[in-house]
């Protein structure tokens, strides 16, 4: 008895000890395998990375307070845009959340929570130039040139009609060179239209002085026009740029984030763009005048078009298209009822409307 004592002792104990070994994987799998796996993409302001790799944004911080309160475990992947979809199609992720916008065509494959913040697609374009250099380059510009050359040759084509009529009678004032005649005419006609009236040149012949008639009262008209004229191509056509709206997008060149809404909403509009990876490239092509338009998500370019690109693009006002961003999950999901409820709570709290404040400003 006292031999099979000692003797069991030590296979006791290597039982036991193998058992809590057991016991311990089998509570660190089980541990493992209730931790979620949330996608996410890079997307400011809504899901950004600081230098410490630590992931926040309106986006994330709103899933860290309702995974808190909802007791979930989870660590975050990031994916592309396609992937955050395709993840939850086959299982790699438990759930998406990033700038996502919930669409017909991803409801179809996957589900989504209620939205937790709406905005809309918009126009992001150049900004208009501003400065003593920029009216300069104004004064040189194709409008402003083209405004003047139709004035200087509507002022010759009236001095041409008084000089055929005054230059054999009134060679004194129109007299000379058919090159001093013209100069003369021109001189009058324009003196004529300004209103300024000098009167060291006249017309004395009756066919000069009817001209000179029908002129005055013509350049009256036609001063007002010319004027709005250049006063445009000083400042409307170039303070602005060519893309003032939807419209305009059929004539331009446009970029989009491939496999985004925008580039939906793009192809059903049947409006060629250029699809680029991320929306960082697509605005710095815009800075770098090889697209004339980017059409995204109206924040996410605000937010860039304050920070990066601060100065240098505009984010038109016109909404395109209304977005909702939701929670993405697969489809059936038994956790969209629970995170609903608690997606409700949250953003109809004060906080939710701090942290708003906190990542878009007032």
């Amino acid at each position: 008895m006292t031999f099979a004592k000692s003797y069991n002792t030590p296979r006791s104990l290597f039982i036991s000890a193998l058992t809590s070994l057991l016991l311990l994987f089998c509570s660190t799998s089980q541990a493992q395998n209730n931790t979620m796996v949330i996608g996410t993409k890079i997307a400011p302001p809504f899901v950004m990375q600081n230098a410490d790799g630590e992931l926040t944004g309106i986006s994330i911080d709103l899933w860290k307070k309702m995974a808190k309160d909802m007791g979930l475990q989870y660590r975050f992947e990031k994916r592309d845009l396609a992937g955050l979809i395709t993840g939850l199609q086959d299982g790699s992720l438990d759930a998406s959340i990033a700038a996502l916008t919930i669409t017909p065509k991803r409801e179809k494959v996957i589900d989504f929570s209620h939205p937790y913040y709406t905005t809309g697609l918009a126009i992001a374009t150049t900004s208009a130039q501003t400065g003593l250099w920029a009216t300069i380059r104004r004064l040189f510009s194709s409008e402003f040139l083209y405004a003047i050359s139709g004035l200087a040759a509507l002022l010759l084509l009236v001095g041409l009609l008084l000089w055929l009529a005054e230059r054999k009678k009134n060679a004194e004032q129109f007299g000379g060179t058919p090159a001093q005649g013209l100069g003369a005419s021109f001189w009058w006609a324009a003196v004529t239209m300004t209103t300024v009236g000098y009167g060291d040149k006249a017309p004395v012949t009756l066919l000069g002085r009817i001209i000179g008639l029908i002129w005055m009262f013509a350049a009256i008209i036609l001063i007002s026009s010319f004027t709005a004229a250049i006063a445009t191509s000083l400042t409307v056509n170039q303070l602005s740029t060519k893309v003032h709206g939807l419209d305009d997008l059929q004539h331009v060149r446009v970029m989009a984030v491939k496999h985004s809404s925008a580039s939906e909403f793009l192809t059903h509009e049947s409006i060629r763009f250029k699809p680029t990876d991320n929306l960082n490239e697509a605005m710095q092509a815009l800075v770098n005048n090889k697209t004339d338009a980017v059409v995204y998500d109206a924040p996410l370019m605000q937010y860039l078009g304050n920070t990066a690109f601060k100065g240098q693009v505009q984010v038109l006002p016109d909404i395109l298209r209304r977005e909702d961003y939701g929670v993405a999950l697969p489809a059936g999901s038994k956790l969209r009822e629970r995170l609903n409820l608690e997606l409700l709570q949250t953003i109809g709290q004060d906080d939710w409307q701090d942290v708003l404040k906190h990542y878009l400003g007032e």
